[in-house]
Parts: C-alpha cells; sequence; structure tokens
C-alpha cells in the first residue's frame, strides 16, 4: 500500500502507516473554524477525492465547528476504508462566540476523547494529540497530569497512540516519561523556522511532525524567493512549500487543508515535486 501513498508513507508505531501528504480537515467548517460549512456537498466530495487519491491521513477535532467538521468526516467515509488513519485533537472547547478556550482538566480530557469517538463513529481513535499552549504560542507549563489522563484511556484501549500539539522540547520529554509520544504537530514552514531542532529530534526517533499552516496559515506565505523558484520549476508557491517540508525532514507529514477539490488536487500534486539542491538553498533563505 505505501508505494501508492502520495507523498510516500512514514511508520512512526506498529499499526499506524501514514501517507506523508495527508489532509487537514479544519477548513470544512465555516468561517473561523465555526458552523457549517458554506457547501456541505463540496466539504463532502473533498473528503471523498482525498481518500480516493491515497491520502490514508486526515488530520481532525471536535472543536473544529465544534463537531461539524468530525460529523462530515463520519458521513463521507464511515464506514472507514483500511488503512485511513484519522487523527484527532483535545484540549480546547468552543466559546458560543466562536472563541476558543483551552480546556484541559484531565476529567474533560477524557470526555473529549469520548465526544470525539462519538462523532466519528468510532470504537477507537488511531491517534490523538495533546493540544497545549495558546493559538500559535508554547507554553512550558508541566503537562504531566493531562498526558496521564490520555495514557489511561490508551490502556484501556479507547486510544491506540498519543501525540501532541502546539508542544515545546521540554513538554515532549515529560510526555514520553508517561508514554510514547508518535507525533508532533506544530506551527511550521519555510518562514517560521523557530521548531527546528525539534524537527530534527522527532526525526532522530522516528516521530511524525506535522507541521500546521504548512503554507503560512490565514495569512499566506509571500516572497519573492519563494515565487521566483515556483516560477523557475513551473510549479504554484504553494506546491513549492508543501515540497520543502517534505524534503526537510523524512519525518514530516503534511496536513494542508482546503475546501476546494481544485486545492486539493494541487496540494497532492507537491508530493511529485523534487526541489534541486540550489532552489532548497534559496528556499533556506527565507528564515535567514
Amino acid at each position: 500500500m505505501s508505494e501508492n501513498l502520495p507523498g510516500g508513507a512514514l511508520t512512526p508505531a506498529d499499526g499506524l502507516t501514514l501517507s506523508r501528504m495527508g489532509y487537514g480537515a479544519m477548513q470544512l467548517a465555516g468561517p473561523g473554524v465555526f458552523g457549517p460549512p458554506r457547501d456541505r456537498e463540496q466539504a463532502l466530495a473533498v473528503l471523498r477525492l482525498a481518500v480516493e487519491l491515497g491520502v490514508r491521513h486526515i488530520d481532525t477535532s471536535d472543536f473544529y465547528g465544534p463537531v461539524v467538521v468530525n460529523e462530515l468526516i463520519r458521513e463521507a467515509l464511515h464506514p472507514y476504508p483500511r488503512g485511513l488513519h484519522l487523527v484527532t485533537k483535545v484540549g480546547a472547547r468552543r466559546g458560543a462566540d466562536g472563541s476558543w478556550i483551552p480546556s484541559l482538566q484531565p476529567d474533560d480530557l477524557k470526555a473529549q476523547v469520548r465526544e470525539n469517538l462519538q462523532h466519528l463513529g468510532l470504537d477507537a481513535l488511531d491517534v490523538v494529540n495533546l493540544r497545549v499552549g495558546a493559538a500559535h504560542t508554547a507554553s512550558e507549563a508541566p503537562i504531566g497530569a493531562q498526558f496521564a489522563a490520555l495514557a489511561e484511556l490508551r490502556q484501556d484501549g479507547l486510544i491506540r497512540q498519543l501525540g501532541l500539539s502546539n508542544a515545546t522540547l521540554n513538554q515532549l520529554i515529560e510526555a514520553q516519561a508517561i508514554a510514547p509520544v508518535v507525533t508532533v504537530q506544530n506551527h511550521y514552514n519555510l518562514a517560521n523556522r523557530e521548531d527546528d531542532a525539534l524537527v530534527d529530534r522527532c526525526a532522530a526517533e522516528n516521530i511524525a511532525f506535522a507541521p500546521y499552516f504548512p503554507l503560512g496559515g490565514f495569512t499566506p506565505l509571500q516572497s519573492d524567493t519563494l515565487d521566483g523558484v515556483a516560477a523557475r520549476l513551473g510549479a504554484s508557491p504553494q506546491q513549492v512549500a508543501l515540497a520543502w517540508l517534505l524534503q526537510r525532514s523524512p519525518t514530516i507529514v503534511l496536513i494542508p487543508g482546503t475546501s476546494s477539490v481544485a486545492h486539493l488536487r494541487e496540494n497532492l500534486a507537491a508530493a511529485d515535486l523534487k526541489l534541486p539542491a540550489d532552489a532548497i538553498e534559496q528556499l533556506d533563505s527565507i528564515a535567514a
């Protein structure tokens, strides 16, 4: 199966083989990741096409919508194809106004896991990431009690593997003393290189590193250097930025999000783009 996966495959744990080019479902919700999608049929079509084109790694969470995205995934794909892995997150809830409210009490983390199970229609979740820190700002707060609560659910069979989101190296080390960590999901892209050392640490330990906002986020990457490399290679700047990430580390897995079938095809095509050494050198200069 792995040779047909876009971007190739990564196996960070027994029973978990991810397509390195995955799909992030966040943008299927309405504006501000809140409420229903603008076009429900298009959202369902994007999910089905992603799987049809070989994606075996979908990133989601019950706080997208909230609930909306998980219910779309269930409607589009359940019963889930063999080998498809859903990676979800806990650690926040949404206010009635769409606000993001950190929720890291151990009992509520367990409740969030059960809600994800219910809305996705699963008996066990493939991977649950503990979301720590603020929106794009990591915190060095201890996470032992929170991670231990998820580790209990792993022992109970409700979770197969555990990960972290928006975490620091120290938090990774703290979590690893409690249970294995198979994924780290942090803000990282061509222009945001603060986690370079953590990316390398994950590669050394065969931990999947999933950059969120790989294309810059709500403010897309803007760079004359990126545009120039893309023009020379006959690709879009977005494809070049994704290809750079795939070549940055062998354990990087991508989860670019879109609510458009056309953009989904464009993103997946980046898995076939091989950047020459001089292009990578130019792109590396963006962060510097």
